[in-house]
């Protein structure tokens, strides 16, 4: 079912009504997927014909259809992963991935690890700090809190891309004007918190750069239009 509101809803209007949106706001900040064609991204979730699904854990790697040669998911990360709001691979060979993590409040920023079971902090942990070593960041936080959602996607892209060595890249999609949830009204309000966030986390320059963008649409270009209007 359509979400009632929320980072949620539009973005599944996003992928499954203005795709075109979307196309051409990814041409802008990753340039370097060589897209020229809109048809090149099949979106595998969340899609109206699936109910709008959402995958996590195991069903997400088979979902994107990849093989983890070098390191199984189990290995790395307990159940209970991220249940990612997006999924897409691009047609160059269907070998592409894109993640897709949207947000449309400041709010949504802050998360908390919040494993009990001592295996999966345990585990979770080793993740966040194997991830944190290869970018060579030093963080002003604990990566576990509280910025624990960002973290663990980043963290998901490294044992794809780095790891299992795959052509994998994480979209974060920020929403402006939702005002239901009373979200930044401009790009500038959420850099201002982007910025604030990555600097705590040691992000402000990180080996996987190129393989992350942020992306940020008006949600007042996806409201219907009057009827007669193109």
């Amino acid at each position: 079912m359509l979400a009632m509101r929320g980072s949620q809803r539009w973005l599944q209007l996003l992928v499954n009504e203005f795709k075109p949106i979307f196309f051409r706001e990814i041409l802008r900040e990753m340039p370097h997927l060589n897209l020229n064609c809109i048809d090149q991204i099949e979106w595998l979730s969340p899609l109206e014909k699936d109910d709008y699904v959402e995958y996590s854990d195991s069903n997400f790697i088979n979902k994107i259809g990849v093989k983890l040669e070098h390191k199984a998911l189990a290995d790395f990360w307990p159940n209970g992963g991220p249940v990612w709001d997006g999924l897409a691979k691009i047609d160059k060979d269907k070998k592409d991935i894109l993640l897709i993590e949207a947000k449309s409040h400041i709010g949504e920023l802050r998360s908390t690890l919040r494993a009990e079971a001592t295996n999966s902090l345990r585990k979770i942990c080793q993740s966040l700090t194997e991830a944190q070593g290869f970018l060579e960041v030093e963080s002003l936080l604990d990566w576990g809190t509280p910025f624990y959602q960002y973290t663990n996607r980043l963290s998901h892209l490294y044992f794809l891309c780095v790891v299992n060595k795959l052509p994998a890249y994480l979209i974060f999609v920020y929403f402006i004007n939702d005002e239901d949830m009373h979200g930044p009204s401009t790009r500038e309000e959420w850099q201002g918190a982007l910025k604030l966030m990555k600097t705590l986390l040691g992000l402000s320059r990180q080996n996987l750069s190129k393989y992350m963008a942020d992306i940020f649409i008006d949600v007042n270009e996806m409201q219907p239009q009057p009827e007669g209007k193109p």
